[in-house]
């Protein structure tokens, strides 16, 4: 990605609000899927994919770490289990401007718990506690520190293992938890199984928010709708969506006013397309290619007439090195049954 196709990120003005979040997603919540969330809320706060402590140390920064300012406000999720590590990597994503640093405790691939990072590591408070510490020491007032786990591990299961995983990393000082509210098997399932399999007890969740009621607990696990989590508000202080907020982003089209009260009307899914065009111009001037972008963009007409034929377009003829903006504008074409009032000409945004 060339240098300074993403401006300056702002800095922190206040503490993020954790009542609704996407969860950061390996492969899907990169840069460009969180610019084309935040066109359609701009509340919710936005979670990085997870980065481990090694690659921000030694690898390119501007690819793993950069973010449009309008993406505020944006979290970084780190991987990762040394606390020396964790706190200069912390330290790195503070300075660059992001509100928060989540330490990912929580995903229980074989390729994770090789790096001993991770669900593993619920099998370790102790250690944990030391790299909140450390990470918290590091970034001082810059962002706030929090952890994203499970309920348990493997046998580790119980509600006392669970409560005395809580206890020991607040006593750190974490003070946010999100927590996936399945257990995860590290041996015999594989991550997507891992999502599914074991059995979700959100009821768990619930007890955890009124035996630590100082803490901010956020739930997570299965939630496919603003229904359902307007329900879970009910019990704890936020709700954190995954796989439904990529794969029917319009959804969160109504999370401004329904979540957080807004009085604004909600974008409609042309006005989300037109606020994306100047967004993927800059970027294939600098290089890219459109399927980078585009690809986030399938599910935005879930359950309307047309959204097959608005996927396959953009699926056959939006991948190539020579696909250019005239294929998004044809998808969108299909899709409304109309050409837009305006092409992009000169850098000028589009009004549809």
């Amino acid at each position: 990605m060339a240098p300074g196709l993403y401006r300056k990120p702002a800095r922190r003005m206040h503490r993020p609000n954790h009542k609704f979040s996407i969860a950061p997603m390996m492969d899907w919540t990169d840069r460009h899927c969180r610019f084309f969330h935040r066109q359609l809320t701009r509340h919710a706060l936005l979670y990085t994919e997870m980065v481990t402590a090694e690659a921000i140390l030694h690898g390119d920064r501007e690819r793993l770490l950069g973010f449009d300012a309008a993406e505020h406000p944006i979290a970084l999720q780190l991987g990762g289990s040394d606390p020396a590590k964790l706190a200069q990597a912390a330290a790195i994503g503070a300075s660059l401007g992001y509100d928060e640093i989540n330490l990912n405790v929580g995903c229980p691939s074989d390729r994770v718990q090789e790096g001993r990072f991770g669900a593993c590591l619920m099998a370790e408070p102790q250690l944990v506690a030391a790299c909140i510490r450390a990470m918290q020491d590091a970034v001082s007032t810059q962002a706030i520190v929090t952890v994203k786990c499970r309920i348990g591990i493997d046998d580790q299961d119980s509600e006392t293992d669970f409560q005395r995983f809580i206890d020991s990393v607040a006593d750190a000082g974490c003070r946010t938890f999100i927590v996936h509210a399945r257990k995860a098997w590290l041996r015999g399932l594989s991550p997507k199984e891992n999502r599914e399999v074991p059995p979700l007890d959100y009821e768990r969740v619930y007890r955890l928010k009124q035996a630590r009621p100082e803490l901010t607990i956020v739930i997570n696990g299965g939630i496919a709708t603003l229904d359902e989590a307007e329900a879970h508000l009910a019990h704890v202080d936020g709700v954190m969506l995954g796989r439904a907020a990529y794969q029917t982003p319009y959804l969160l089209a109504g999370v401004d006013s329904r979540i957080f009260g807004s009085t604004s009307p909600p974008p409609e899914r042309a006005d989300a397309i037109a606020a994306m065009l100047p967004y993927i111009q800059r970027h294939l001037a600098a290089g890219g290619r459109l399927n980078n972008v585009t690809r986030h963009l399938l599910g935005i007409y879930h359950g309307r007439p047309r959204a097959r034929a608005f996927r396959r377009h953009l699926s056959e003829h939006g991948v190539g090195p020579a696909a250019g903006l005239s294929v998004l504008l044809e998808a969108f074409a299909i899709a409304e049954g109309r050409i837009p009032h305006a092409s992009p000409v000169a850098g000028q945004a589009v009004a549809c």
